[in-house]
């Protein structure tokens, strides 16, 4: 790839460090670029590395591996499309991912075309994932693949990329594994060799959730309610969806959230805001006495009410039917889009690192329903789902 220009995003951790290294390895004239996003420290625990620690760490890789060292200010695009839409999100009781935001906005839109400025052909991050081409009707068309590190592959994380944002984007470290990431990093002497990877919430952090959260959302007393495992509203008929070509009706009535209201449940605490919880969550209620820990099942911020049962395998955790509205609905491939009335058997995931579930997709006039073979713990709205052909993400959608 000689005289091909790279710029990479260098984080000032040890992933894109070495796939700084790769890629001139690889013969591409590389140029590292800083993104500076946050820098706001309300609700950021002080544990992790401020901002100002990673240029530190990325200039010193960028002079260690002789490339050229840039630094470029994104902060306001990054609260209005990223910390803004979050904060929207969870005033409305849904639980957004800013990762998957952070690679559609930012890395792959902003980023890239501070790139483009400095003559980039491509742009390239530290990501565990893999690219290829193939020729579909003679058209040259991305596949976006898992990582070759099943224990780290990120994929997910790029479920939101469009084929345009596909043709520049490369990802050097997605055919190694971590530990040989590691190696060649202490190899080469790097600074970020023996770097924490960073955990949170991208470019902010590990956070605080709530005091996060309180930056734009108000907090506001409330009553937590305890729900039996045994109560009618979990008692759903799922093998309704499990036939072949179940009705409009049935997908529909299984892919509703729980009803949840005061009348069946118990008042067994106080809350300071319905949109700081989020299912499936166990940690911040503070309330004990039980028998086994207490889970959140669902929220309700209309009348800003938190439902919780007791145990990791209460029913109200689990629903095996979701449901994408056609307009949250996102084809990396859009040759392989589903038209109304069709279906296909693929792979699921609902969150990163989640193993790949199996089921099938149903397109039907409102929308996708995602019927999977098994029950899955913790279906959250304002989540993304994201559906693989094999090892090839091939689409995503924002649950409702």
């Amino acid at each position: 790839m000689l005289g091909k220009k790279v710029v990479i995003g260098l984080s000032g951790g040890v992933d894109s460090s070495v796939a700084a290294y790769v890629l001139k390895q690889q013969g591409f004239e590389v140029i590292g670029l800083f993104m500076k996003n946050w820098h706001d420290t309300t609700g950021v625990l002080k544990s992790d590395c401020p901002w100002l620690d990673d240029k530190f760490d990325a200039q010193s890789v960028a002079m260690k591996l002789d490339i050229p060292f840039h630094t470029v200010d994104l902060s306001e695009f990054y609260r209005e499309r990223v910390v803004d839409y979050m904060f929207s999100e969870y005033e409305k009781g849904r639980t957004p991912n800013p990762d998957v935001l952070c690679n559609r906005e930012i890395k792959f839109d902003v980023f890239l075309d501070k790139a483009l400025e400095l003559g980039a052909d491509f742009v390239a991050t530290g990501h565990y994932c893999r690219k290829d081409t193939i020729e579909v009707d003679g058209k040259e068309v991305y596949r976006l693949l898992a990582g070759s590190d099943d224990n780290k592959d990120q994929s997910y994380f790029l479920c939101q990329l469009s084929q345009k944002q596909l043709t520049k984007a490369l990802f050097p470290v997605g055919d190694i594994v971590k530990p040989e990431v590691r190696r060649i990093a202490q190899e080469l002497n790097l600074v970020t060799a023996h770097k924490r990877d960073s955990q949170g919430i991208c470019f902010v952090g590990k956070v605080d959730l709530p005091v996060f959260l309180q930056q734009k959302l108000e907090p506001k007393k409330g009553r937590v309610f305890v729900v039996e495992n045994d109560c009618e509203l979990f008692k759903r008929d799922w093998s309704k969806a499990l036939v072949a070509n179940p009705s409009d009706e049935d997908l529909d009535k299984l892919a509703e959230p729980y009803d949840l209201h005061p009348k069946y449940g118990k008042k067994v605490g106080d809350h300071n805001g319905a949109h700081f919880y989020t299912i499936g969550q166990r940690k911040g209620l503070n309330i004990g006495g039980f028998a086994e820990p207490l889970f959140i099942i669902g929220t309700n911020v209309e009348f800003n009410q938190v439902y919780v049962g007791m145990g990791q395998n209460h029913l109200g955790l689990f629903r095996q039917v979701l449901f994408i509205s056609h307009d949250e609905v996102h084809w990396v491939r859009p040759d392989l889009a589903l038209e109304v009335g069709e279906s296909r058997r693929l792979s699921l995931r609902i969150r990163y690192r989640q193993p790949l579930q199996n089921g099938i997709i149903y397109s039907r006039e409102k929308g996708l329903y995602l019927v999977f073979d098994e029950p899955q713990r913790g279906i959250t709205a304002g989540q993304f789902a994201a559906w693989y052909q094999a090892d090839e993400l091939i689409g995503s959608g924002v649950i409702n």
